[in-house]
C-alpha cells in the first residue's frame, strides 16, 4: 500500500473504506470519486445482487428493499438508503456511465457482531484518513472469522483481475474489511468458491412507516442529504447543524399547533441535555432518539411529537411505487431498536376488574389525508368542550361579582358592632396597640352578563399577517349554552382525526341568554372596533342584559370602550388574565371543530 495525500492506494486502486449509512462517509465517497476519477468502480456487493441492486439505485430517492431467502429460510432484507457510502459511488458511476464491478462474496448466514465504533461526525473535524488509521491500528490484533476471511480473498482476486487492465479502479466498502484486503493484494490470489447467481431476489418498495424505524439516518438527514445532491458544487453537510434545523423547524410547527413560544432556557436545557446523552453512549452529536428524549424532557410530550414528525418525514415515497410495498420492523433486521411513547395529552382511568376492550383508532391512509377531506360547511362543536368554557365563564362571572365587591368594602375601626365580620390581617398589623378593625360590605347592584377572555389581541403585523384570522359567531344549541363569538386559527388546519380539526382561541366572547346574536363580524355597527379585542368587548357591552361585563386580558379596556359602556349603562370589570392559572388558560384554548354532528359519534376516540 502506498500513502498519497492522506489516501489509501495500492498500485491503481484507490480505497474509500466507508461505515455503511452513515452521512460523512457518503460526503468522503463523493469527493474521492469526484478526484480520483476512475475508470472502474467496485463495490462490496455479490454479483448474484448487482442486478437488483442498480434497479433500485436507478429508482432513488424512492427507497427500495433487496430481499431474498436463503437456504434455512432465513430472510434476507438490504436497505437502500441515500447516505451509504456505497449506494453514493453506485449512483455517481450510473451517472457517468462508469463500468460497476460487484467484487464480494456471497456468504450465507454470515453472523452479525455489533461493535461500537467511533462516531463518524469525528470525520468532520479530524478528516477521513486519521480516523481509518486509528480505527485499523487498534484493530490489529484481532482474530478474523473465517467468513471474513473468505470475502476479503474474494474481493482481492477479483481487484487483481480489474488492474490487469491498466486502468484506475475505485473500491468502497466496509472499513472493517481494509486492513486484510491490503494484506493479501500483496500476493496472488486464487478463486474462491462460492455462489455465483441467487434464484428469487426481489425489489420491494419500502413502506413509508418502515423508513421511519429501520432506516439508520433519521429520514430527516436523509432527505438532506437527497435535496443536497440536486444542487451544484460540492456537498457542504453538518450533521450537527442538521439537528438545530430540525428543532428550529419542530419549534415553529410546534408554535402553529399549540400556540406555545419555546423560551432561550429550554432550547439551552434541550441541546445541553442531548449532547450529555450522546458523550455518555460515546457519541459526539447526538442521535435522533437523544434529541426526542431531550425535547420531552427539556419541554414536553407535544414539542416531542412535532419533533418527532419532522424528523421521521421522508417526502419522496410515493403512493403508487409500481413494486411490491414492504413492511419491515427494526426485528427483521436484527436491530437493537430503543421506543418511545408520547403522551400527548393525560389520562387517568379508574381501575377496573374485568378487562376493557380498546378500539384501535383509525390513521391516515397518506399524510394530509384528513385536511384533504375536511369540508368548512357543515361543522359544530365538541360538546365536553362547550361545558368546559360554559362552566369557566360562569366561574369568571362569579370572580368578577367578588373582586368589585372587596372594592365595594371597607374596613373600620370597631365601635359598637362587628358588622361583616372581623378584619384580621388589618387587627394583627396594628396589634398590639391598635383597635380592632371590622368589615362593612355596601351591597353591589346588578349582576354579571357577558364574558370576554383574550388570550392573544392578534394584532396585525408588519407583513399585515394574523395568527388568528378565523372569525366566527356561533348560537348555542340550547338553554344551557351562550351565545359565542371568537376569533381563531382556521378549521382544517390541523387535525386530529377524521373530520376532527384542533384550533385555538385568540380570544372570545360569551353572552347570555342564547339565540340573540347576529354575526358581529359582519355587523356594521362594530366596525369602528380598531382591533379584534375591542369588537368583541364592544359585542358583549351591546348584547349584555345585565350591569356587568367581565373582561379578562393581558391589558385593560381602552378608554374609548370604557365610554361605550358608561353611555349604555354597563361597567366592565377588568381581571388580569396572568391571576388565573396557565395550565387552566392553556387546556381552555384549545378546541375542535367537527365536520357535521355525526362527527360527534367517534370524536371522544381522537380527542
Amino acid at each position: 500500500m502506498t500513502q498519497k495525500s492522506n489516501r489509501f492506494e495500492w498500485r491503481q486502486i484507490r480505497f474509500v473504506p466507508v461505515l455503511h449509512n452513515r452521512l460523512e462517509f457518503a460526503l468522503e465517497v463523493r469527493e474521492q470519486f469526484t478526484e480520483f476519477r476512475p475508470d472502474h468502480l467496485a463495490v462490496e456487493f455479490p454479483p448474484a445482487l448487482k442486478e437488483t441492486v442498480l434497479e433500485g439505485i436507478k429508482r432513488l430517492p424512492l427507497l427500495s428493499v433487496v430481499h431474498y431467502q436463503e437456504q434455512d429460510g432465513t430472510f434476507v432484507y438490504l436497505p437502500l438508503e441515500p447516505t451509504d457510502g456505497q449506494v453514493e459511488a453506485l449512483r455517481m458511476a450510473l451517472a457517468q456511465n462508469i463500468p460497476i464491478h460487484f467484487v464480494d462474496r456471497d456468504t450465507e448466514g454470515y453472523p452479525l457482531e455489533a461493535e461500537l465504533l467511533p462516531d463518524s461526525y469525528a470525520i468532520a473535524k479530524i478528516g477521513h484518513y486519521p480516523y481509518c488509521r486509528a480505527f485499523i491500528e487498534s484493530r490489529q490484533r484481532q482474530i478474523r472469522n473465517v467468513a471474513d476471511r473468505l470475502r476479503e480473498k474474494t474481493m482481492a482476486f477479483n481487484l487483481q483481475r480489474l488492474i490487469q487492465k491498466n486502468e484506475k479502479v475505485l473500491w468502497v466498502g466496509g472499513l472493517y474489511h481494509l486492513q486484510g484486503l491490503l494484506e493479501l493484494l500483496e500476493h496472488p490470489q486464487t478463486e474462491v468458491i462460492g455462489k455465483r447467481h441467487r434464484e428469487h431476489v426481489g425489489l420491494a418498495h419500502l413502506y413509508r412507516e418502515s423508513g421511519q424505524e429501520i432506516l439508520t439516518e433519521m429520514p430527516y438527514l436523509n432527505a438532506q442529504y437527497e435535496k443536497a445532491r440536486t444542487q451544484a458544487g460540492a456537498l457542504k453537510l453538518d450533521r450537527l447543524l442538521i439537528n438545530q434545523e430540525l428543532v428550529e423547524s419542530a419549534r415553529k410547527s410546534y408554535y402553529k399547533n399549540d400556540k406555545e413560544e419555546l423560551a432561550p432556557g429550554q432550547l439551552k436545557m434541550l441541546y445541553r441535555f442531548a449532547r450529555n446523552y450522546a458523550l455518555i453512549n460515546g457519541g459526539l452529536v447526538p442521535s435522533f432518539y437523544q434529541l426526542l428524549i431531550a425535547a420531552r424532557g427539556a419541554v414536553n410530550d407535544n414539542f416531542a411529537y412535532e419533533l418527532w414528525q419532522k424528523g421521521s418525514d421522508y417526502p419522496w415515497q410515493s403512493e403508487s411505487p409500481g413494486l411490491p410495498v414492504l413492511h419491515l420492523r427494526g426485528e427483521d433486521l436484527f436491530l437493537d431498536l430503543k421506543r418511545i411513547r408520547f403522551h400527548r395529552r393525560l389520562k387517568t382511568f379508574r381501575r377496573r376488574l374485568i378487562s376493557v376492550p380498546v378500539k384501535k383508532k383509525k390513521r391516515e391512509k397518506t399524510p394530509g389525508e384528513w385536511k384533504k377531506n375536511f369540508k368548512n360547511e357543515y361543522i359544530c362543536s365538541y360538546p365536553p368542550e362547550d361545558v368546559a368554557v360554559e362552566g369557566y365563564g360562569r366561574y369568571l362571572q362569579k370572580k368578577a361579582l367578588a373582586i368589585k365587591a372587596e372594592e365595594h368594602s371597607s374596613v373600620l375601626p370597631f365601635s359598637s358592632s362587628l358588622l361583616d365580620g372581623l378584619e384580621i390581617r388589618r387587627t394583627l398589623r396594628e396589634w398590639p396597640d391598635g383597635p380592632i378593625f371590622v368589615k362593612e360590605f355596601r351591597p353591589l347592584r346588578g349582576k354579571a352578563g357577558s364574558v370576554v377572555v383574550i388570550f392573544d389581541p392578534d394584532y396585525v403585523d408588519e407583513q399585515s399577517q394574523e395568527q388568528y384570522p378565523w372569525c366566527v359567531t356561533w348560537l348555542g344549541e340550547h338553554a344551557q349554552e351562550s351565545d359565542m363569538a371568537f376569533y381563531g386559527t382556521p378549521a382544517g388546519e390541523v387535525m386530529d382525526g377524521p373530520g376532527i380539526s384542533r384550533c385555538q382561541y385568540g380570544g372570545f366572547m360569551l353572552t347570555y341568554p342564547p339565540l340573540r346574536v347576529y354575526d358581529i363580524w359582519k355587523d356594521p355597527f362594530f366596525n369602528q372596533a380598531r382591533s379584534k379585542p375591542e369588537k368583541l368587548l364592544m359585542a358583549a357591552i351591546d348584547y349584555s342584559l345585565e350591569k356587568h361585563v367581565v373582561y379578562v386580558a393581558a391589558e385593560p379596556p381602552s378608554g374609548w370602550c370604557q365610554s361605550i359602556a358608561a353611555r349604555l349603562g354597563k361597567k366592565i370589570i377588568y381581571i388580569p388574565i396572568g391571576a388565573f392559572s396557565p395550565v387552566t388558560l392553556k387546556k381552555l384554548r384549545q378546541f375542535h371543530v367537527l365536520e357535521g354532528h355525526h362527527v360527534r359519534r367517534y370524536a371522544r376516540e381522537y380527542i
